[in-house]
């Protein structure tokens, strides 16, 4: 996977970077395509990657130039991007997460806009229906079914265990996750009780109190919790408390287990997306959100289930059996 890091985090550099490498910076190449990021972690890291190299690998890597920003999860970084990328004339805007896809929908309604690492498109605001977007806006979805992913972690529960539900309340895609997690619990009549934190400042605070009233952790995919995973880790391992993470990533630094979604695929996906808005003339309004489902697999973290002293399910995969 390429490495990749914003030299600086002032709007001031922010501002000069870009307006030194816009979309418009090379004018020979067929397309131009701007890439806002949210934030620097692998899940979006590998997201991006999958959607640079299918989108080469369709089109020719002669044909096409990308501008990669990241907004260092900053909702201010993420508008001035996608503001200069709008007067930059790209041709097509992949937004890398809720808040990169927000930012681009609101600097333009004309040039298509394809999502990835999104949960939900419609509390985002970016589109009318999953079916039919009606906007410039579709994408691809990271939301993996939530009755599933509360399985798992159940897996590994007693009846009377009680579940904390913890996640960011800054990010829409969290709130919705954690709302159907709550739901699905009590009508499972669980015991479980919701955490939130406003952002990684609070993690550790959260999180020890959370395990201090709680046996086990729900956590949905929220990137201020994936950039704190060491922490979670560091918390629940003494406290002997198993934790459910939303993505592979963050199950792979600091959760026991997690139902895999490969955030590279949704990259791969949100490029088909594009071509066929670049080339086949596929209008945004009319594609429906894409959800990728196939190779979605209960998997657990090794080191932190022998720490935890756990026996998995024997038919469950071990993510380090798995990981490319």
């Amino acid at each position: 996977m390429k490495f990749r890091k914003m030299m600086g985090v002032t709007a001031a550099f922010l501002c000069a970077a870009l307006a030194l490498s816009g979309c418009g910076s090379t004018g020979e190449t067929a397309y131009r395509i701007g890439i806002v990021q949210q934030d620097e972690h692998s899940s979006l890291d590998a997201a991006t990657q999958g959607f640079e190299d299918k989108l080469m690998e369709l089109l020719g890597e002669e044909n096409i130039t990308f501008d990669y920003q990241n907004a260092q999860g900053e909702q201010a970084n993420s508008t001035t991007i996608a503001t200069k990328f709008v007067s930059d004339g790209c041709d097509l805007i992949l937004a890398n997460g809720t808040t990169a896809l927000q930012s681009a929908a609101a600097a333009t309604a004309d040039i298509p806009i394809v999502g990835t690492s999104v949960t939900d498109y419609i509390a985002a605001g970016a589109v009318n229906s999953n079916e039919k977007p009606g906007t410039n806006v579709t994408g691809v979805s990271d939301l993996g079914e939530i009755k599933a992913q509360v399985d798992v972690l159940l897996t590994f529960c007693k009846p009377d265990t009680k579940i904390a539900v913890v996640y960011c309340s800054a990010e829409p895609n969290s709130i919705y996750q954690a709302e159907r997690a709550e739901r699905y619990l009590k009508r499972l009549k669980r015991d479980c009780a919701i955490y939130t934190v406003a952002d990684s400042n609070d993690v550790q605070a959260v999180l020890t109190k959370a395990v201090q009233e709680c046996g086990a952790i729900f956590i949905p995919t929220d990137n201020t919790m994936a950039n704190s995973m060491e922490i979670v880790k560091n918390i629940t391992i003494p406290a002997g408390v198993p934790t459910f993470a939303g993505a592979e990533y963050m199950s792979r630094i600091g959760a026991l287990a997690t139902l895999s979604v490969r955030y590279y695929d949704l990259g791969v996906k949100a490029a088909e997306m594009a071509y066929n808005i670049l080339v086949n003339g596929t209008k945004p309004a009319e594609m429906p959100i894409a959800f990728v489902s196939d190779g979605v697999t209960p998997k657990y973290n090794a080191e932190i289930a022998r720490a935890l002293g756990i026996t998995p399910p024997a038919d469950m995969e071990a993510l380090e059996e798995t990981m490319e």
